[in-house]
This record gives structure tokens, sequence and C-alpha cells, in this order.
């Protein structure tokens, strides 16, 4: 495989983030949601989501529908978006692939993140120690995967040609997007880190 450029997904990949995990049910729990009503409350997270990954609205706008759909008591200084990425944990394993092809290959991620995330995410540590040659953060270019235009401006972005760039992402969907694009690409599963790894190092070598 002749590649030039690798795109990294952060959650799931890059670090270990909800997938694959019973995370959303425990903060769901740990912030006081009856379990009555958690089909509720995720049928109203879908509906709001998507306006976090394109930058329309804060993650931490879903408070006053906590608080007002299911009663819950949050402190005043509660913030929704701090509880999300306070469980999110390092991938060191792969940090440490990833520092090791970087004098092999240009790399850069591409993620779906609500405003701020990101920062906050690095802020934190949680993400390898690279210097990313380009990062698309779909709260700031307003389009999320898999739409069509975020691929095409990371496609830009990566400066080369679609058959030269590897995607590492652990949703289907936004894999076949890539793969419309011509991409090369590998699904990731973050509930098997070790195996996933093994995979990729075979797949690059």
């Amino acid at each position: 495989m002749n590649i030039d450029f690798i795109y990294f997904d952060v959650g799931g990949v890059a670090i270990l983030d909800f997938s694959k995990t019973n995370k959303w049910n425990k903060m769901l729990n740990d912030i006081g949601v009856n379990p009555a009503d958690v089909e509720k409350l995720n049928t109203l997270f879908d509906e709001e989501e998507p306006k976090y990954c394109v930058g329309e609205k804060e993650a931490d706008s879903f408070i006053p529908i906590l608080k007002h759909n299911f009663k819950l008591k949050l402190p005043a200084d509660y913030s929704f978006l701090e509880d999300f990425v306070n469980r999110f944990e390092r991938n060191p394993t792969l940090a440490d692939i990833i520092k090791d092809l970087k004098g092999k290959y240009r790399l850069g991620l591409l993620t779906n993140m609500y405003p701020k995330m990101l920062d906050m995410i690095i802020g934190k540590g949680l993400l390898p120690k690279v210097e990313w040659d380009t990062i698309i953060d779909s709260s700031e270019v307003g389009f999320r995967k898999p739409h069509p235009e975020i691929y095409k401006l990371a496609s830009g972005m990566a400066e080369t040609s679609a058959d030269k760039i590897l995607f590492v992402e652990n949703s289907k969907m936004h894999i076949d997007g890539a793969q419309k694009l011509g991409w090369n690409t590998f699904l990731y599963d973050p509930s098997d880190v070790a195996e996933s790894n093994r995979k990729l190092l075979d797949l690059l070598n």
C-alpha cells in the first residue's frame, strides 16, 4: 500500500471515548437520570447532537433540556461537555505507534467534535504527543462525517491523491464516506485495541 497521509479519528481511535462501552449510561446514572427515562433522553440528545458537531450549538446547551425534561438537580458549575471529556481515556499503545509513524507519513486528525471539546481533550493530555500536519474539527469547519464536504476538505488539505490517503476510523458509516472518495480505510475496533493495532501495523507493513 503506497500511503502518503494517514488521517486518524479521535474518539474511539486516537483516544478511547464512549465507543463500545457503557460510559454513556454510567454518566446518565451519575447525574441522576431515571433508567426509565434513558430512551427519551437518548432521543432528545440524538436530535441535538448534530448541531453540536457542526458548531451551531454548545454541548452545554443540553443542560437546560436535562433540567426541564428530567428534573435533574445539577450543580451550578456543572458542564455537560467537561463531564464527557473527563470520562475519556488515552489510547497509549496506539499513541506509541503514531509517534513511530510520524517520521514515515504525514499525519492528521479528522474528527466529529463539539465546540471546545478538542481543545479540552488536548489540554488534558489525552492525544498522542505528535505535531499533526492538519486537524479537521467538524465543529470548526461546519460539516460532520459522513457529509461529503468534510472528506473533500480533508483530501485537499492532505495535498496528495485520494488513493494515497489512509483513514483510521471506528465508524463503518464514516469509513463508507471516505471510500466514496477513493480513500484507503481501516476500521478500528476500540473494544479490542491490541488486535486493532496489530492489524493496522500489518496493513502498513
